[in-house]
């Protein structure tokens, strides 16, 4: 019983920052905001890595961006030789609707707030 209702509150929130993620998109779009080419951070923090994506990052450590086509993006991944030599493959996540909940830093940003304050910045971002 618990398991069911959990799994109904997440699918929800999962629908929620979908249609945020939506709606950015299409304002991004509107105002002509620059793709960006995607980088990945290898999961050690010393490297990045190249990616076959194009997107806008949503926070300044460039470690979440969300793509054209309405996905969101982790942009973590495994340091490798293979990633430093082909690039790094990322797939898409379910969007949070608080980015960086429950991380150890204690740092964290509801999804619109994030979504808001990239379109706010238009090009100028890093």
């Amino acid at each position: 019983m618990h398991a069911a209702a959990e799994e109904r509150r997440r699918a929800a929130e999962q629908a929620e920052a979908a249609e945020l993620v939506a709606g950015f998109v299409a304002e991004a779009t509107r105002r002509g905001l620059r793709l960006s080419r995607l980088t990945a951070l290898a999961y050690n923090g010393r490297t990045r890595y190249r990616t076959n994506l194009s997107g806008w990052y949503v926070d300044r450590a460039c470690s979440r961006a969300v793509t054209p086509d309405g996905r969101f993006y982790l942009l973590g991944v495994p340091a490798g030789l293979r990633a430093r030599l082909l690039g790094a493959v990322v797939s898409p996540s379910p969007a949070p609707l608080v980015i960086g909940a429950g991380g150890r830093d204690g740092q964290s940003v509801p999804l619109r707030a994030a979504l808001d304050g990239r379109l706010a910045a238009g090009d100028d971002w890093p």
